[in-house]
């Protein structure tokens, strides 16, 4: 399985505008550039995408988790942020931040915790993250 994704750019870095698009559509040349990066402009960025990617990928591989150890969810909430800071010359991702609350019927919070941290480790965006991931999962009643 592939999955693509296409960036268009144009100009220099402060005042140029670039587009983002999936080949699924949803995104469509969605606009992005310095201020929506740097600063509070309009538009999405990079980061962004990548911890939208990454709350998704770990909602789901912590259903999967559950799934496997005879739990179903009944809800599961996951807010990433991922930190962009100056390295030199340019930037770095240096951490992603995974804030999950979920919940489960019938599991008590050992459990929870110990499908949740093996869940961040097992989660392949995780997998293919080189930053520091740090993970807050809590179990709601």
């Amino acid at each position: 399985m592939k999955r693509t994704a296409s960036a268009h750019w144009s100009g220099g870095i402060t005042d140029g505008q670039g587009t983002i698009s999936t080949d699924t559509g949803v995104l469509h040349e969605s606009p992005y550039g310095f201020k929506s990066r740097f600063e509070d402009g309009p538009g999405t960025n990079p980061e962004e995408l990548i911890a939208a990617a990454h709350a998704g990928c770990y909602s789901m591989a912590l259903s999967l988790g559950l799934g496997n150890a005879g739990f179903t969810a009944d809800s599961i909430d996951t807010k990433a942020t991922v930190t962009l800071l100056k390295d030199g010359d340019g930037f770095s991702i240096t951490a992603v931040e995974l804030t999950c609350r979920a919940k489960v019927p019938r599991i008590d919070a050992a459990t929870f915790d110990s499908i949740a941290q093996a869940t961040k480790l097992a989660c392949p965006v995780s997998k293919v993250l080189k930053a520091t991931i740090t993970l807050d999962a809590g179990l709601e009643s």
